[in-house]
């Protein structure tokens, strides 16, 4: 899971997929970054904690750190929040860049519409629980879309990561 600073969207994302494929039984390793390097180390927004525990999650634990390119070795699938975050990812990796292991998060919910996650940063805790909203059913998606692509319970072979 991918954003710009890994303080609010990413770290989200993170805790919610991390969370889901835990109680599917799913042993998925689930990892967010961030394109920027001004937050690395710090702990997720405040907001962002608020809303995960509210729904359950503890996210306090995480650390911002910057997307690399050896990510594209190290994970199966890579979700990016929002269009410009991947353009970043682009200039961060250059010729590692793989197509085929990047999509947009809301993809998952609509589709071939390239709808980017909004950025709660800059507005009330209000616009921190509607992403928290996307991001929960764009990753409920997911995990129907990886079981249904295994019915058998063959999980672990897919690791949706990042």
């Amino acid at each position: 899971m991918v954003c710009l600073g890994n303080i609010c969207r990413s770290p989200l994302a993170e805790g919610i997929l991390q969370d889901k494929a835990s109680k599917a039984g799913l042993s998925w390793t689930v990892e967010s970054a961030g394109t920027e390097s001004y937050h690395i180390g710090d702990a997720p927004h405040p907001l962002s904690q608020k809303v995960a525990k509210l729904n359950g999650i503890d996210i306090c634990q995480q650390r911002a750190r910057r997307f690399v390119a050896e990510d594209f070795e190290r994970f199966d699938k890579i979700y990016a929040m929002s269009a410009d975050v991947i353009a970043d990812m682009r200039g961060i990796t250059r010729g590692k860049f793989d197509e085929k292991k990047v999509d947009l998060l809301l993809n998952e919910l609509f589709p071939g519409q390239n709808v980017d996650v909004p950025d709660p940063w800059y507005g009330p805790e209000r616009g921190f629980h509607e992403v928290y909203k996307l991001i929960n059913d764009a990753c409920e998606a997911i995990i129907r879309k990886y079981s249904m692509l295994n019915p058998d319970g063959y999980h672990d072979q897919y690791s949706v990561n990042k």
